[in-house]
């Protein structure tokens, strides 16, 4: 994804963004290594910016408009597409219980439901569609959830151009969180193969 982001700069912000609408596209990695790209701290480009402030702006605005325009489409599969949406759900992560929760969370925060929703991490991907589902006017939610991407975009790309020069360091960092994640999946087929085989043989001897 990074180098997806490094090699198309904008172009990829606005196709990941516009996908993290809807579903949970790693939004704050891409709008994090925009930043550190706007600041010139790692390879890439960013359209016919130098690093810099108007870089910088440039991914923001490119993360807000690509998400704003997600939200609407989301927004249209949510009022239009109730059918697919039972029968084909579980592909876009929407599920009765997240429906249920999007339900309760709409019920709590009223009004700033939408922009809260958009400027949190990880709910953001789960807004759009239940705003639609509860028949949200359109209009208001273009409005509302441009204002939470807003917040959202400024915040988390500030963070990357911040990180900017520790960017190397920190992906080098995180190399080991891999080889965990990596052994604790070896460790835990070999688990659920081990006990399969130890049914099995209990079930034979019965």
């Amino acid at each position: 994804m990074t180098a997806f982001v490094g090699n198309h700069g904008l172009l990829a912000v606005f196709v990941l963004m516009f996908a993290a609408a809807v579903l949970p596209a790693a939004s704050e990695l891409t709008m994090v290594y925009g930043g550190a790209l706007a600041s010139g701290a790692v390879a890439g480009h960013i359209a016919h910016f130098r690093p810099g402030f108007h870089a910088y702006a440039a991914v923001v605005v490119t993360g807000v408009v690509a998400n704003t325009l997600g939200a609407v489409f989301g927004w249209f599969i949510g009022f239009y597409g109730e059918p697919l949406i039972e029968r084909y759900g579980r592909w876009l992560h929407i599920t009765d219980a997240r429906i249920q929760r999007a339900d309760r969370w709409f019920d709590r925060f009223g009004l700033v439901a939408v922009p809260l929703g958009f400027a949190t991490p990880v709910i953001r991907s789960f807004v759009a569609i239940p705003a639609g589902v509860f028949r949200w006017p359109l209009a208001r939610l273009v409005v509302l959830a441009a204002a939470g991407c807003l917040v959202f975009c400024s915040a988390v790309a500030g963070i990357g151009w911040a990180v900017g020069a520790s960017w190397h360091a920190a992906s080098h960092d995180l190399r080991y969180v891999d080889y965990v994640v990596a052994a604790g999946i070896v460790v835990a087929a070999a688990y659920l193969v081990l006990r399969r085989r130890s049914s099995k043989e209990r079930r034979a001897t019965i």
